[in-house]
């Protein structure tokens, strides 16, 4: 059984009024079903398909078709547009191409998708395009400029903030992390005499003082287009910066599928102490794989004034920190010292100001017995050449144990969420192909249904017993290191070349480790090189609606405190791109898994054609499974039965729908149903082949600019 959601969105006044409709017609032309869902036409470049993720990572239904592929549908007005039940149907609310027009000139298909984007007010999306008077803008040669944008400052002007942009506060850096790389290419214009086209994001035209467009709104003919004029991936900050925007303008606010910008840090090993980092030896005295006859652990833990430090950092960022404890750590050390323990003291004084989740008791490794005795390591066997595992009682006991300590000290626990020891008793390999076989049932007895595990081995969520896994992503923060020195010595070891004195790891494993062309100074390699690789992969992640926790250790919050410079750069770089009203969201573990579960069960059922969404006048209707969660994007002033729909975040109001059979009614403010209506633009529709592809003689158009060379 499926359920059914309505949407108040546009009168059928307004539309009819937009296609130009006479007022007598309106009771003898009902208005058209408009689907939810994007038309995504790709020519195999790079900056359609970063449209294409923003959607599928947002949730929102889009259909693909690729030109380059020979059994592609053919694009005319059947594809575009049909009849159900009597009633005219667009099936798309929006359009994206690769350039302004990726067609052979006087193109049948393009012809079907201008009739179409006229008849119904469709938008559409320019997703690089050359700056040319057919998509509003002069020439380059004219004024402007051709070539890169690497490390640019663009802006967004008054009119983007006011428009679909206003979650940023203006600055949109493009990326230059790599001198020698070219990463960006731009085509800068102004707007051609007479052309009605407002700019969204701009920058300076070099040697000149004007300013030109980078994305803007070019309205014509009865249609929109947005024409954006620089090369762009799916993972480079200028695109992800814009991404949203991208999307608001061309659904008008009003679709499927939500996003936020997420950020979680977890903090493992509280209470414990870490090894430290012998750049001597170049291993960790304590671990298993460290088994030089010289090697003396040198353990690091925090201190009484590290928490005080962790607390006021917090209060003044307006974040909390997850702590993954280990209880025995705590007793072992008051067993060592009189019964002293300053810091676990400390942090039980002030447990309230974290966030705090089950590590187990001592940190054991949870999964096969491990066999020592090589290195790597090996999993111990029966004598019948079966795997010895660890007990079930053993892993129920250190779940157990540390839940009673940790509730005995008074910590605020969830007691269903869990983080093992090096995410031990899930599978590891190349040693240990297979979970635990009574990890399961350990979890099942403690009554765990959030499991932590690691992005960089398992990035899919997935069911472990009765638990669900929630990847963590490792920062590149050692927990071996309390210093920024000993962090740079062993990264040093591990990417750099023999020839250089390091382990030449990097050498052997090329397709996914990185040789430095140098070692870092141990003076200035911390703060010169790791901290903005590492604030940069972090930053990344919060600006992709990615909820996954990263995770520290405490060894990196005590001595040099290293991991600090790298969270103040994430977290001070995000305060200077977006607006007050798009704030970084900080869950914890158990309702970061609640999201990634959500998606996966509204993406599987888009993805099995279980989701029907269209409007039709003033109302949305989404009809959906039984169990599944409705993720929806509406503007502002947007209400559900007289109160306010979903959360207001970046300008609009955006969550998911309760996972019930009862219809959903959601009513939309004037001014939102009047932007979204076909020919909002005030523009008349008007007949006619699509504009030619024609430039002066010696210039230069590339027909798709999609790799920006």
């Amino acid at each position: 059984m499926k359920r059914t959601i309505r949407t108040t969105l546009l009168t059928t006044g307004a539309l009819i009024a937009a296609l130009g409709v006479p007022a007598t017609a309106a009771h003898a032309d009902p208005a058209p079903r408009i689907d939810l869902r994007v038309l995504v036409v790709s020519d195999g470049g790079p900056s359609t398909d970063a449209i294409a993720a923003e959607l599928e990572a947002a949730g929102t239904p889009y259909t693909e078709i690729d030109l380059t592929r020979s059994d592609r549908p053919v694009i005319d007005a059947g594809y575009l547009a049909d009849t159900v039940d009597g009633r005219d149907r667009a099936r798309f609310q929006a359009v994206v191409l690769p350039n302004d027009n990726p067609f052979p000139a006087n193109s049948a298909e393009m012809a079907a998708l201008v009739a179409y984007e006229k008849a119904y007010g469709i938008p559409q999306v320019d997703a690089y395009t050359y700056a040319r008077p057919e998509a509003g803008l002069q020439y380059p040669v004219y004024g402007g400029y051709s070539g890169s944008v690497d490390g640019v400052w663009a802006q967004v002007t008054d009119a983007g903030r006011s428009g679909p942009f206003g979650y940023l506060d203006g600055p949109v850096p493009f990326e230059d992390n790599s001198p020698t790389v070219g990463e960006s290419y731009a085509y800068l214009s102004t707007p051609t005499a007479g052309a009605d086209f407002t700019t969204y994001v701009d920058a300076p035209i070099p040697g000149s003082a004007k300013r030109g467009s980078l994305v803007g709104e070019y309205r014509h003919d009865g249609r929109r287009e947005l024409v954006v004029t620089f090369v762009y991936n799916q993972y480079q900050q200028q695109f992800r910066l814009l991404a949203r925007g991208i999307v608001e303008w061309m659904t008008g606010g009003v679709h499927l599928g939500a996003s936020r910008n997420y950020f979680a840090v977890h903090v493992d090993d509280v209470f414990a102490a870490d090894d430290r980092w012998n750049s001597t030896l170049n291993c960790t005295p304590g671990d298993v794989d460290c088994t030089d006859p010289n090697a003396t652990p040198d353990p690091i833990r925090m201190t009484a004034a590290d928490v005080d430090h962790a607390v006021a950092w917090q209060r003044e960022r307006g974040f909390t920190l997850d702590f993954a404890y280990n209880g025995a750590g705590s007793v072992d050390h008051r067993e060592d010292n009189g019964g002293a323990d300053p810091l676990a003291d400390r942090l039980v004084a002030r447990r309230g100001e974290f966030r705090w989740i089950n590590h187990t008791y001592t940190h054991a490794f949870l999964g096969c017995e491990q066999d020592t005795t090589v290195v790597p390591w090996r999993c111990a066997t029966n004598a019948d050449g079966s795997t010895k595992w660890v007990s079930r009682n053993d892993v129920s006991d250190e779940i157990a144990h540390n839940r009673v300590w940790g509730e005995l000290a008074g910590l605020p626990l969830d007691d269903d969420e869990l983080v093992t020891g090096e995410h031990s008793g899930l599978r590891v390999l190349p040693q240990q192909t297979a979970d635990n076989p009574n990890l399961a049932l350990a979890l099942a007895d403690n009554g765990i249904t959030w499991l932590a595990s690691d992005n960089s081995r398992e990035p899919d969520q997935r069911r472990v017993g009765p638990a669900t896994t929630v990847p963590r992503y490792p920062m590149n923060i050692f927990y071996n290191a309390g210093r920024a020195a000993e962090q740079v010595d062993e990264y040093n070891w591990i990417y750099t070349s023999r020839a250089q004195g390091g382990s030449g790891i990097c050498e052997d494993n090329p397709a996914t480790t990185t040789c430095l062309p140098a070692p870092l100074g141990l003076t200035t390699g911390y703060q010169e090189h790791i901290v903005p690789l590492e604030r940069r992969i972090a930053l990344g992640h919060v600006l992709a609606n990615d909820p996954k926790p990263h995770f520290i250790h405490q060894s990196n919050l005590a001595e040099d405190r290293i991991a600090y410079p790298v969270l103040d750069g994430v977290l001070d770089t995000y305060a200077t791109l977006f607006a007050e009203n798009t704030p970084v969201v900080n869950l914890r573990m158990k309702d970061i898994g609640g999201e990634l579960q959500r998606r996966a069960a509204w993406r599987a059922a888009v993805r099995d054609g279980q989701v029907t969404a269209y409007r039709v006048g003033d109302t949305v209707t989404v009809e959906a499974p039984d169990g599944v969660a409705v993720p929806a994007t509406v503007p502002d002033g947007t209400t559900r039965a007289g109160a306010a729909f979903g959360e207001a975040y970046a300008g609009e109001r955006s969550g998911w729908t309760a996972a019930s059979a009862a219809p959903l009614t959601l009513t939309l403010p004037t001014s939102a149903a009047s932007s979204t209506a076909p020919g909002a633009d005030g523009s008349t529709p008007a007949t006619g082949p699509a504009p030619a592809t024609r430039v002066p003689a010696g210039v230069t158009d590339p027909v798709s600019p999609g790799t920006g060379s």
